[in-house]
C-alpha cells in the first residue's frame, strides 16, 4: 500500500498522509530504482531514540507508547522525508517501503532563487509574475519546466502566476492589490523554504483550494531542519554577485523545545545589468514547543530587508548600439554610479501556529500571521521641462533622422544645429557609448535645478525644482488567519476543511526623495495650464503646503482595503481502482479605496467610497484510475469564480475612487488528462489540457499622442489635448489556452538517464472586449464619467503574450555511485509573443477626428500589415550542471554549480511591449514604416551566458 501511494506522490496525486501505527514500528528505505538506501538516518521527533537504517535499508523504533509520531529521514544526497504515523495498542507496525529521491540533481544551484525587476514601466509585459513554480516537483515535467524553462521566463500552460496560491506556514502569501507574491519577502533563505508541497496547475489541495497555476506549500518548523549548522556560499553572475549563509538547528531537546535561525546576505557592486547594485538581507527565527505528543506551536519570524536597483526595458534601437546589458536608469554623478530606479523595503512576517492532533483520527492547524513594513521604489520626475531619459524618443538619432534634414534643432547646451548634423552627431555618442549622451546625466540636472531663479511660490521663497527624484511607497499591514482540519474515516476516506481570513491595508503614496540642488517642488500638475486653463492644477486643493520639500507627500495619497473569507471543505477516498479528490470553495471579498487627498479633477478623489462585494464559488476534482501498479489515467477539472483584484477593480485608484465598467468575477473553466506510467527504468506522463477564462478585466497605463480629447472650463472654453497620460481598460476579456505536455525519463543505465520534455500550446484571445478609456488630462467626460466607451477591441484570435507557446527539451543526467554527477539539456522556444494594445485595434484608431469617419486612404490589407501580432523570434539554449558531495565523518560538504547558456545567445527576447504612443492610423503608419521607429516596442532580452556556483558544509 506504502509503495503504491509513493508511486503516485511522485506526480503529485496527493496520497493520504497518515498510517496507523503499533508499538514496535519498522521500514525500508529504497531510492527510485528500487535498490536499498543504507545508513540514512531516521530521527524520531521528541524523543532522542534516533536510530540509522543498516546495509538492506531497514530501521525501527521499538517500546513506543501509544500517541502521535513523526520521524525525519536525512541522507546526504538525498531529499528530506517527513512521515507521521500513530501508534496504537498493537504490538507490530509495518510501515513498508519509503522511498527516498535523489537531490543530487536538484541541488541549489541558482535556478530557484530568480530576482524580478519589474516595476511600473513592464506593467504591460507580463513579465511580473512569469515564473509561475520556483520549485519543482517530482514530475518530470515539472521538473524540466522549473529548472531549465523557468530561466526563461516559460510558463506552463501559459497561465499567469497570479492565478496562483502560496501559502506560508499554513496563510497566503498572495497580496490583495494585484494578486502577485512577493518572494523578496524571503529572499535568501532558500535553506528554510526549498522543499515546499506542490499541487501543480488546477489539481486540488490539501491546504487550499487555489486557482490554475498550482498550489505551493511551505511550512517552516524549527524541528524539521537538520540539526547542527550548514554555511553556504555562492557566487554568481546574474542580479547579485555573492550570496551567504549560516543556519542553526538545535533539534527537539528533552524538554520539547527546537530553535532554528538563519541568516543570508546577497549583494553585489554592480549585476550584469550596468549601472545596477544589490543589497539584501534575509533573517529566520524558528521556535518550536512540544507540549505532548498530541499539541506543538510554534512561531516564525522571516525578515528579508534589501535595497537594489533595477534595470530598463528599451527599443530594438538602443539594443542595436549598446547592447543587452544597457540600462537607462543610471548615469554618473561626481564620477560615481547612481541610479534614478532604487527598491528598498523591509516587510517582516510574524507567524503563530498551532498543531494538535485530536484524536488519532483527526487534527487541527490553526495558524495567525501579521505582516508589515514599507516598500519604496523610486524615479526620477519632472516640471515643464523634457524628459531627461537618454531613451526618451527625442534624445535617440531616430528622432533627427525623423526630421528635415535641413530643419534648425537645439543641442543639449542651447546651441542650435541642423537636423542632419544633430543625427550624426548623436549615432556617433551612442554607437561609441560617450555617458554625456547615452546615461543619466546628473549633474546637468543638478546645475539645471540650482540656475533656477528664487520666487516666490504659494508663500514659499526659493528655487523649485524641474528635475527631482521622488518614492512611490507601500505601507502595507496584512493580517491573516487560517485553520486546516483533517479527519480520517478510515484508512481509505478521509475530509478537508480549510477556513481562511484576510485583512489587507495598504497606504499608497508618492514622497520626495531627493529636490537635486533646489529648495522645494510643487505639489501641482505642470500640464494644468495647458490641458485645463482656469482650473488650479493641485494635487491636493486645500492644503496649506504646497511647496514640497525631503520627505513630504506629494502628488497622490490613498488607502486600499480588503477582506476576504474563504472556506474549502475536501474529501478524498479510494474505491476499487478509483483515487478520487473532490475540493469545494466559497469566497466572499470586500474590497474599498479612500483618497487621502484633493485632487483638483475628480471629486471622487477623497474620502473613502463605497464597498464592492464579491462572493466566489468553486469546484474541484480529481479522479485516478490505477490500470496497474505502474500505468494510471488522471483526470483534473476545475470550474471556479476568483473576484478582481484591488488594481483591477479601481481604474485609477491615485487620483480617483472610479471603477472599471461593468467588472465581474473572472470564471475559470479548467480540464486536463493525463496518462502516466512510473517504472524503475521509465517515468513518464503525457497530458492534455483546456482551460478557459471569461470576464477577465485588464487595465494599462501608458502614454499616448494623437488622442484628440476636448475640455471645456466652466465658461464653456475648450480646450483640444493631442497627447497625454492614459488608461485603458478592457472588461469581459476571454481567453482559451490548450495544448499537450510531455514528460518522459528513461533510465538507460544505473547511473545514466535521459529526459526529455515538450510543450505544444495555444494560448489565444476568444473574443473582441469592450474597451474603456480615461485620461488625467480630461478628468471629467461630457458623459460625467472618468471614463468613455471606445467600443470593441478586435483581438479575437491574437494570441496572448509572455511566455513561449512551445517549449522543448532534450537532456541527459549522470550520477555516479562516487556521489558526483553531471547533467546537461539542450532547450528550444518558439511562438512566443507580445501581448497586442488594445487602444490601437478600436475603431478610435481609424476614425479621422474631423469629419468622424475612417481615414481615406486606409485599406483592409494596410490595416492587417501594420497591426499583425508582434512575433518575436525562436531561439535555442544549452545548460549543463554538475557536482560532487563529500561525508567526512560528521562532515558533509557539497560543490555544485550550473552555467545557462553557454553559447552565449543574446537575440532571445524574453518579454515587452506594444507602445502605444500613436493612437491614430497615419501617425503610426508613418512611424511604424521607418528604419528605426520612435515608439517601437519595447523588450527585455536574455542576458547571456550565466553561472552559478554552490558551495555547502554541513557540521
Amino acid at each position: 500500500m506504502i509503495k503504491k501511494l509513493s508511486l503516485v506522490s511522485l506526480f503529485t496525486l496527493l496520497p493520504a498522509s497518515f498510517y496507523f501505527a503499533q508499538t514496535t514500528v519498522f521500514a525500508y528505505l529504497k531510492d527510485a530504482e528500487g535498490k536499498p538506501v543504507e545508513r540514512a538516518e531516521v530521527d524520531l521527533k521528541g524523543s532522542e531514540n534516533d536510530v540509522t537504517a543498516d546495509k538492506i535499508g531497514y530501521f525501527q523504533f521499538v517500546d513506543l507508547q501509544p500517541g502521535h509520531y513523526q520521524i525525519m529521514i536525512t541522507k546526504p544526497n538525498f531529499e528530506t522525508k517527513m512521515m507521521e504515523f500513530d501508534v496504537a495498542d498493537e504490538k507490530r507496525k509495518d510501515l513498508g517501503t519509503i522511498t527516498l529521491y535523489s537531490a543530487l540533481t536538484n541541488a541549489d544551484q541558482g535556478l530557484a532563487i530568480i530576482d524580478n525587476d519589474g516595476d511600473d514601466e513592464d506593467s504591460n509585459s507580463g513579465q511580473a509574475s512569469t515564473v509561475g513554480l520556483l520549485q519543482s516537483s517530482q514530475d518530470i515535467f515539472s521538473r524540466i519546466a522549473a529548472f531549465d524553462l523557468g530561466f526563461y521566463w516559460f510558463r506552463p500552460r501559459g497561465i499567469d502566476g497570479r492565478f496562483g496560491e502560496t501559502m506560508l506556514n499554513g496563510v497566503s502569501m498572495i497580496k490583495s492589490d494585484n494578486g502577485n507574491v512577493d518572494f523578496g519577502n524571503w529572499g535568501g533563505l532558500n535553506e528554510i523554504t526549498r522543499y515546499p508541497e506542490i499541487a501543480s496547475n488546477h489539481s486540488p489541495s490539501e491546504y487550499a483550494f487555489g486557482g490554475n497555476s498550482s498550489v505551493v506549500y511551505k511550512n517552516t518548523k524549527a524541528s524539521e531542519y537538520r540539526k547542527g549548522f550548514q554555511f553556504t556560499q555562492s557566487l554568481t553572475n546574474r542580479n547579485y554577485r555573492n550570496r551567504t549563509s549560516l543556519r542553526y538547528s538545535s533539534g527537539m531537546n528533552s524538554k520539547g523545545w527546537a530553535f532554528t535561525v538563519m541568516g543570508a546576505r546577497r549583494w553585489a557592486e554592480e549585476g550584469i545589468q550596468e549601472g545596477t547594485f544589490y543589497d539584501a538581507y534575509g533573517t529566520y527565527l524558528g521556535i518550536e514547543k512540544k507540549f505532548s505528543d498530541k499539541h506543538t506551536m510554534t512561531f516564525n519570524f522571516i525578515g528579508a530587508p534589501y535595497r537594489r536597483s533595477t534595470s530598463s526595458p528599451s527599443t530594438q534601437e538602443v539594443y542595436n548600439y549598446r547592447g543587452v546589458h544597457y540600462n537607462s536608469y543610471w548615469g554618473y554623478q561626481d564620477g560615481e554610479q547612481r541610479s534614478e530606479r532604487v527598491r528598498k523595503g523591509f516587510q517582516p512576517i510574524f507567524q503563530i501556529q498551532d498543531f494538535w492532533k485530536i484524536n488519532k483520527n483527526s487534527s487541527l492547524w490553526t495558524s495567525v500571521s501579521y505582516q508589515f513594513g514599507k516598500d519604496k521604489g523610486s524615479r526620477l520626475d519632472w516640471q515643464n521641462v523634457q524628459n531627461p531619459s537618454p531613451t526618451y524618443y527625442r534624445n535617440l538619432p531616430s528622432y533627427y533622422d525623423s526630421l528635415d534634414p535641413n530643419a534648425s534643432v537645439q543641442n543639449a547646451d542651447g546651441s542650435m544645429t541642423t537636423a542632419q548634423d544633430a543625427y550624426r552627431t548623436s549615432l556617433a555618442a551612442w554607437q561609441s557609448g560617450d555617458p554625456n549622451v547615452t546615461q543619466l546625466n546628473w549633474d546637468r540636472l543638478y546645475r539645471r535645478n540650482m540656475q533656477q531663479p528664487a520666487g516666490n511660490y504659494y508663500g514659499q521663497f526659493g528655487k523649485r525644482a524641474l528635475y527631482y527624484l521622488v518614492n512611490d511607497v507601500s505601507d502595507d499591514k496584512i493580517w491573516n488567519a487560517a485553520t486546516h482540519f483533517i479527519h480520517n474515516f478510515n484508512d481509505t476516506t478521509k475530509f478537508l476543511l480549510n477556513v481562511s481570513y484576510q485583512n489587507y491595508r495598504s497606504e499608497q503614496y508618492r514622497e520626495v526623495n531627493d529636490l537635486l540642488g533646489a529648495d522645494f517642488v510643487l505639489n501641482r500638475d505642470p500640464f494644468a495650464a495647458t490641458n485645463q486653463p482656469g482650473k488650479s492644477g493641485l494635487f491636493n486643493e486645500g492644503e496649506e503646503n504646497v511647496t514640497k520639500k525631503v520627505g513630504d507627500r506629494m502628488g497622490y495619497e490613498y488607502i486600499f482595503r480588503r477582506q476576504e473569507v474563504k472556506v474549502n471543505p475536501g474529501v478524498k477516498f479510494s474505491t476499487g481502482a478509483f483515487d478520487v479528490f473532490v475540493s469545494a470553495m466559497a469566497g466572499y471579498s470586500s474590497s474599498s479605496r479612500e483618497g487621502l487627498s484633493r485632487h483638483y479633477l475628480y471629486k471622487d478623489s477623497y474620502g473613502k467610497g463605497s464597498d464592492y462585494n464579491y462572493w466566489n464559488y468553486g469546484l474541484k476534482g480529481q479522479a485516478i484510475y490505477r490500470l496497474n501498479g505502474r500505468n494510471f489515467l488522471v483526470y483534473n477539472g476545475a470550474y471556479y469564480s476568483q473576484a478582481p483584484y484591488l488594481e483591477d477593480l479601481f481604474i485609477n485608484p491615485r487620483v480617483n475612487g472610479s471603477t472599471a465598467p461593468n467588472v465581474k468575477n473572472m470564471v475559470v473553466n479548467a480540464n486536463d488528462l493525463s496518462y502516466v506510467i512510473s517504472t524503475p527504468f521509465l517515468k513518464l506522463r503525457l497530458t492534455g489540457y483546456l482551460v478557459d477564462t471569461d470576464n477577465e478585466t485588464t487595465v494599462q497605463r501608458f502614454f499616448a499622442d494623437g488622442i484628440q480629447l476636448n475640455n471645456s472650463d466652466d465658461q464653456g472654453d475648450q480646450t483640444i489635448v493631442q497627447s497625454a497620460f492614459v488608461t485603458q481598460v478592457m472588461t469581459d476579456v476571454k481567453k482559451r489556452n490548450m495544448g499537450l505536455e510531455l514528460g518522459v525519463d528513461l533510465k538507460v543505465l544505473p547511473t545514466l538517464s535521459l529526459q526529455a520534455l515538450a510543450s505544444l500550446g495555444q494560448y489565444t484571445y476568444k473574443n473582441d472586449p469592450t474597451t474603456y478609456f480615461a485620461s488625467d488630462a480630461t478628468g471629467t467626460f461630457s458623459n460625467g464619467l472618468s471614463y468613455i466607451n471606445l467600443g470593441k477591441a478586435y483581438i479575437n484570435n491574437y494570441r496572448q503574450g509572455g511566455t513561449p507557446q512551445q517549449a522543448f527539451s532534450l537532456g541527459f543526467r549522470y550520477n555516479n555511485p562516487k556521489y558526483w554527477w553531471v547533467g546537461g539539456n539542450w532547450n528550444y522556444f518558439d511562438e512566443n509573443y507580445l501581448d497586442p494594445s488594445a487602444l490601437i485595434r478600436t475603431e478610435s484608431f481609424i476614425q479621422n477626428n474631423n469629419s468622424g469617419t475612417p481615414y481615406s486612404n486606409l485599406t483592409e490589407s494596410e490595416l492587417r500589415r501594420v497591426l499583425e501580432p508582434t512575433r518575436l523570434p525562436s531561439s535555442f539554449f544549452l545548460n549543463v550542471n554538475a557536482g560532487k558531495s563529500w561525508v567526512i565523518g560528521k562532515y558533509y560538504v557539497l560543490i555544485s554549480g550550473t552555467v545557462n547558456n553557454i553559447l552565449n545567445n543574446r537575440k532571445y527576447i524574453t518579454g515587452g511591449f506594444e507602445q502605444t504612443r500613436n493612437a491614430k492610423f497615419p501617425d503610426f503608419v508613418q512611424d511604424t514604416d521607418r528604419e528605426f521607429t520612435l515608439f517601437g516596442p519595447k523588450y527585455w532580452y536574455t542576458q547571456g551566458r550565466s553561472y552559478f556556483v554552490n558551495l555547502q558544509f554541513r557540521f
